[in-house]
């Protein structure tokens, strides 16, 4: 039933994103766009997150499942911000004339700030998802019954330490540009 609900949750987040960007730019309505973007696309979160709380204090087995619910949750606050700067970006340019979007640096010292900084949001995403773990497990008050959550960290944890060996090398080793 939960992965019923994050899929439907994923699928609210780009259908009120792609509302609220069609109200922005193709309806002028920009007090409609800041309430879809600014109120509901973050609700989506809260409803997942309750769901999740639901199906937990209703007796459920924490698994796979409501790790990826956290791992969601983690994800949405840190790259959710720069998903939604992403997707104007495109609209803006393909229905209201703006500008082409801007390409991240591929070489160079702006290149490793760049993923010095996609890093720590993923830092950041990791770190919500695991704070919304502990919650999970704080309301089963059972370690053994909330085990899978934790696999599910384990597995997130190798990811962040790579992304951080990958996201740091250009750091000290910065792509140069071809010649």
């Amino acid at each position: 039933m939960l992965i019923a609900v994050i899929i439907a949750c994923e699928i609210a987040f780009w259908v009120l994103l792609g509302l609220g960007l069609a109200a922005r730019y193709l309806l002028k309505a920009r007090r409609l766009s800041l309430v879809v973007l600014l109120v509901c696309v973050p609700l989506v979160d809260v409803a997942l997150l309750a769901f999740s709380v639901v199906d937990l204090r209703g007796g459920g087995q924490a698994g796979i499942v409501h790790g990826l619910a956290a791992v969601y949750i983690g994800v949405s606050v840190g790259f959710g911000h720069r998903m939604l700067r992403w997707a104007d970006q495109r609209f803006a340019h393909r229905f209201a004339g703006g500008p082409a979007p801007v390409r991240p640096p591929r070489t160079g010292r702006e290149h490793a700030a760049h993923e010095r900084r996609g890093w720590l949001r993923h830092l950041l995403a990791y770190l919500v998802g695991g704070a919304v773990m502990g919650i999970f497990t704080l309301l089963i008050g059972d370690f053994d019954r909330t085990a899978a959550l934790w696999q599910m960290m384990r597995v997130w944890t190798i990811a962040l330490v790579i992304d951080a060996i990958v996201s740091f090398s250009y750091t000290f080793s910065p792509r140069r540009a071809r010649t």
